[in-house]
């Protein structure tokens, strides 16, 4: 029983590491788009913000820089799709697939350029990449039995980001649902036409919303590669901002219940990772092909509604034209 406790411990451990830039880019869709912008180009902010976070980092030295490098590179491609969305009243798909396209070949012709490693990153060391944080008496509580192990090996231990993460998910709760900006937004999102009337610059919320999920986006990017891993390597993102907008889709664009299926994801992912090699009863040696395509099945049948019809805003992706 105590090893059967400390296998769960450490698939719920890697499932938080997993599930943290879901958590991020999700919540960046979820306020995006209860402004009434759809935002398909998730993937695109995650994989720039991923590499604009290992090369300053590698080139600086400083992890700190590389994070603010990737929050900005994220808020410049959120105001790109801004621009095009709300400015210009474009198609907001078509916007959102031409960013994942730019960042897709854009981080391989500048990383090249950069560094010559085939659109890699150098590998970086201890200082340019965020390492785990001990939390107080860890190490102390350690021995006391079933809490000690999961405040020692499940709560404590992560970086800085997944803490960051978690706490996005209550202050994005907060910001929608307890401040007056987050009460005008979701106005933007179900209709424009009122905020209008009262006064208020529809434009003005919604490019701050585009503002605030290209930040996170950023995030998640930094958390990629100089958190969880040790550099920028081609297309690292793999689809983990398709797989934020399906959880951002299953959770009904509500933080917590988005939470909950971006921890599905990770969990997913984690027990995938376990389960390589391993021989089943009756399957036999699981083909690691068959665990790694997991997540994805997942999103595929979170997208196609087998779990229920999810509802978006009402003005999502329609142009708001000011009566005059």
């Amino acid at each position: 029983m105590p090893d059967l406790w400390i296998d769960l411990l450490h698939i719920l451990d890697a499932t938080l590491r997993l599930a943290t830039p879901l958590i991020l880019c999700a919540m960046a869709g979820l306020i995006s788009e209860r402004g009434g912008v759809i935002d398909i180009g998730l993937e695109g902010k995650l994989l720039a913000g991923a590499f604009a976070a290992a090369a300053v980092a590698s080139l600086s030295g400083f992890a700190m820089l590389g994070v603010l490098a990737a929050v900005l590179v994220g808020a410049a491609l959120s105001l790109v799709h801004g621009f095009a969305c709300i400015t210009h009243k474009g198609e907001h798909i078509i916007s959102g697939v031409a960013i994942n396209i730019l960042a897709s070949g854009l981080t391989v012709v500048v990383g090249i350029a950069l560094f010559q490693q085939g659109g890699q990153t150098p590998l970086l060391g201890p200082e340019e990449r965020f390492g785990s944080i001990a939390l107080p008496l860890a190490a102390t509580l350690g021995g006391v039995p079933v809490f000690g192990p999961l405040y020692s090996e499940l709560i404590s231990g992560h970086n800085i980001l997944v803490y960051i993460a978690l706490a996005s998910v209550p202050a994005v709760y907060f910001l929608l649902y307890r401040t007056t900006f987050g009460l005008r937004l979701r106005a933007v999102g179900e209709a424009p036409e009122a905020i209008d009337s009262a006064g208020l610059s529809v434009t003005r919320l919604r490019y701050g919303a585009v503002l605030i999920a290209g930040c996170l986006c950023g995030l998640a990017g930094a958390y990629l590669s100089i958190a969880h891993g040790a550099g920028f390597v081609r297309e690292m993102s793999a689809g983990k901002g398709f797989i934020a907008l399906a959880a951002m889709i299953f959770g009904k664009w509500r933080p917590w219940p988005v939470l909950f299926a971006c921890l599905i994801f990770g969990f997913l992912e984690a027990i995938a990772a376990r389960l390589q090699g391993t021989e089943m009863p009756v399957i036999g040696v699981v083909p690691v092909e068959m665990i790694l395509v997991l997540p994805y099945i997942a999103t595929v049948i979170l997208l196609a509604g087998f779990f229920g019809q999810a509802i978006p805003p009402r003005a999502l992706g329609t142009p708001y034209v000011k009566e005059r």
